[in-house]
């Protein structure tokens, strides 16, 4: 039995060529666009005569972040690391707001209005108490981290969970299934979307936090290494260490997309 593929020219070759085009088009017309920025970029910094510890020109800082390879991916893992520890301080504290603010409305009057104002609060400025409450180290960093990046998982979570069906809910009780079953099998399932909206949110604010608490108070990290490359005016360090901290925080949300797809893989298998 031989499979004959549809001609090009064909009604059904055009589609699914045209299926095919649709399901890479956001991945090339990104690529295509850095791409293009980067040349246009390299031109007029080479045609314009612009100094490079103004605009270094993107093949220095690709060859400048050849050279610094090593300590780039030795000064990232600290700031992974504290990204890390903030981000799961954010989600632990943010999902058991999220349940207290759920289920007892007292507490929702009173928590849900300080939680928008602290919210409100300028955040950078706030980072120098953490250093003087906590000190120098990782952990005034990563509750800095944590501090910033822990409301939008209130939030998403709280709206998650609120949003569940109330036909779904009714149908446990009239099958005298407890509060915390219930939750379980329905409240949380119903809002691991709501809950991951805010996972990948707080994992780019704790990036920015650690980032911040860095430039306050480390000896290290990718932070540290772009305040120090600054100093010494090396722009193309300083763009080398932008582009490392950007692998990172994309490799990161990525990570958190993953772990979304094999949450909701599960929980659909049962």
């Amino acid at each position: 039995m031989s499979l004959e593929l549809p001609a090009a020219g064909s009604p059904r070759g055009v589609l699914a060529i045209g299926r095919s085009v649709r399901r890479v088009r956001p991945i090339i017309l990104p690529i295509v666009t850095l791409t293009a920025v980067l040349l246009l970029w390299q031109l007029a910094a080479v045609r314009l005569h612009i100094p490079s510890v103004l605009l270094p020109t993107p093949s220095d800082i690709a060859q400048e972040m050849w050279h610094a390879l090593p300590l780039l991916v030795d000064q990232a893992v600290p700031t992974a690391l504290d990204t890390l520890l903030a981000f799961a301080a954010a989600a632990v504290l943010g999902i058991g707001l999220a349940i207290v603010i759920t289920y007892s409305r007292p507490l929702r009057d009173t928590l849900y209005p300080n939680l928008v104002f602290f919210q409100l609060v300028p955040k950078v400025a706030l980072a120098p108490l953490f250093v003087i409450w906590l000190g120098y180290g990782s952990p005034a960093r990563v509750a800095f981290a944590a501090f910033i990046s822990f409301f939008p998982v209130v939030i998403s979570a709280a709206l998650g969970f609120a949003g569940t069906d109330p036909a779904v809910l009714r149908l446990c009780r009239s099958l005298t299934a407890s509060e915390w079953r219930s939750f379980l099998l329905v409240r949380f399932p119903f809002a691991l979307p709501a809950i991951f909206s805010g996972f990948k949110v707080a994992m780019t604010m704790a990036v920015v936090g650690v980032i911040i608490g860095e430039f306050i108070s480390s000896q290290a990290g990718l932070g540290h290494y772009i305040l120090r490359a600054g100093s010494r005016l090396e722009t193309a360090d300083v763009f080398a260490a932008l582009v490392a901290l950007s692998v990172l925080g994309v490799a990161l949300y990525g990570a958190v997309a993953l772990a979304e797809l094999g949450v909701r893989r599960a929980y659909g298998r049962r």
